[in-house]
């Protein structure tokens, strides 16, 4: 049993208006983190402090004696059955939109009023500067080896996963989960991603592409800031005003010349971060983020794990495999519609007798793009792109170990492609409840020949990687289109769901 869910207080203001339940929790969490930012000043100036420091989370609760709701088409917005349903909250500067959504959908679906208050669960003083701060730093000796005396300091008791595994168990006295995550484990990851990817979270947009070359991030950038240029064609001037800024590591960002003469701002950072990422951003937030995460299913997890308390709409890995057919060809694409996960990094969370099934509305947005980018379809589309199972390893150099049993799995599983990061990405897109697609570009063939050695490399990445990026980009934006609710798939939802998408 997990200790995730804190006590709450027994009432809590009553609101039956989404914005004015949203402007309470924002009262609550502005108010209470500035109040421990303040009394931090003083301690690290060397005021005495005598006792503790203590402030606490906004929670939302509701509680209802139905089963009914009045829509049921959404997959999320209402709770399964009687009974209390509560949460902490963190940043609504960041969640403000995602808040009032889901607040909106319970009063619709439940007509109850929801319980706004402030809830038992501290927040941790490193929490309480949004922007980050070495707290530690700014203390002296003394001082810092009395801070928890004082203060209140993140605690791993309530930053777990339980709720997302379907392994959280509430006591008899406790409210049911009403969101995935609890305030201080969304404050955890928000500050996992300034530091992995050295940009505000929020910057991170609902559309995300992963991947695991840098040449994609080069031209994703040089899309972007031709993007943010000026231009007198008004088609052009029509697509590339959707997109207001874009931000990069290090705080710098570029303004969209079409919309605004601000000029650039912030600098580039002395040294990349270890998963750099890259904005390409909406005023509605349905912009498109690129992360490059390396090699490896350590890193694919360790990401994903952070971007998903911002619960984006959809997440897409692009990058390169190895083809294990010999009809394939380099620069050939795949689009995965199954799983061999060899990777093992999420076993513990997701038992690898889960499946991960394709989504249908992501896999229909790539194959189109794939189709539009290349002026290609039906029969002809087949000759360059492949629907089939990926296989992901932990071992980047399995063709140097006896791989006959690797090999055999492969075969059996009808694997086409080999990489060391998609299963990871699908997977815990599963496991979070965000929809999530793959789509490769075979750059080698180790067994038949063809490795992945510099001149072959070179040329695959002059001849591929724009029109890949194109395709990605196409297949974000087209799944943009009709609407959020219909990528929030049931497929990702189980039996007694929490409400908050």
């Amino acid at each position: 049993m997990s200790s995730q869910a804190p006590e709450l207080p027994q009432t809590g203001e009553r609101f039956d208006d989404a914005d004015a339940a949203l402007a309470r929790i924002t009262e609550i969490y502005e108010a209470n983190t500035a109040y421990l930012r303040e009394r931090f000043a003083r301690y690290a100036a060397g005021e005495e402090i005598h006792g503790r420091v203590h402030a606490c989370y906004p929670f939302a609760r509701i509680r209802t004696e139905s089963h009914t709701r009045i829509d049921t088409r959404n997959s999320f917005g209402f709770v399964p059955g009687p009974g209390t349903y509560a949460t902490t909250l963190t940043r609504p500067g960041i969640f403000a939109r995602y808040y009032a959504e889901q607040i909106r959908l319970l009063l619709r679906n439940h007509g109850v009023p929801i319980e706004i208050g402030v809830s038992n669960q501290p927040i941790p003083i490193h929490f309480a500067f949004p922007e980050g701060i070495h707290v530690e730093s700014d203390l002296p000796p003394d001082r810092l080896n009395r801070l928890r005396e004082h203060f209140d300091l993140p605690d791993l008791a309530h930053m777990d996963d339980s709720i997302v595994n379907g392994t959280y168990e509430a006591r008899l006295d406790q409210a049911q989960p009403l969101a995935l995550f609890t305030a201080p484990r969304v404050d955890y990851s928000l500050h996992r991603l300034r530091h992995y990817s050295a940009t505000s979270p929020d910057h991170f947009q609902n559309y995300i592409l992963f991947t695991n070359y840098q040449f994609y991030i080069d031209e994703f950038v040089r899309f972007a800031h031709e993007v943010m240029s000026a231009t007198d064609d008004p088609e052009l001037r029509a697509y590339r005003s959707q997109y207001e800024a874009f931000a990069e590591p290090g705080g710098r960002i570029t303004w969209n010349a079409n919309l605004s003469d601000r000029a650039a701002e912030g600098s580039a950072p002395a040294r990349m971060p270890q998963m750099p990422a890259y904005h390409l951003m909406r005023a509605d937030g349905c912009g498109i983020t690129m992360v490059n995460i390396g090699v490896g299913p350590s890193n694919a997890k360790t990401i994903t794990d952070h971007v998903a308390v911002l619960r984006p709409h959809a997440w897409v890995m692009l990058g390169h495999c190895a083809g294990l057919r010999n009809t394939q060809h380099l620069g050939d694409y795949v689009l995965a519609h199954g799983y061999v996960r060899d990777d093992h990094v999420l076993d513990a969370d997701l038992p690898l007798w889960v499946p991960v099934p394709p989504l249908a509305e992501v896999q229909v947005a790539l194959e189109q793009a794939v189709a539009e980018v290349t002026g290609l379809s039906g029969y002809e589309l087949k000759r360059i792109m492949r629907t089939g199972t990926v296989a992901t390893i932990d071992n980047r150099n399995w063709e140097l170990r006896d791989h006959r049993e690797p090999l055999q799995r492969f075969s059996q599983s009808r694997a086409i492609a080999l990489d060391m990061e998609s299963a990871t990405v699908a997977a815990n897109g599963f496991r979070f409840r965000v929809p999530y697609g793959t789509l490769l570009c075979v750059s080698d063939k180790p067994l038949h020949g063809e490795l992945k050695l510099p001149g072959m490399a070179d040329t695959f990445y002059r001849q591929r990687v724009d029109q890949h990026l194109k395709i990605g980009v196409l297949a974000m934006e087209l799944m943009r289109q009709p609407g959020l609710e219909r990528l929030h798939s049931r497929k990702l939802r189980s039996f007694t769901e929490v409400a908050f998408q």
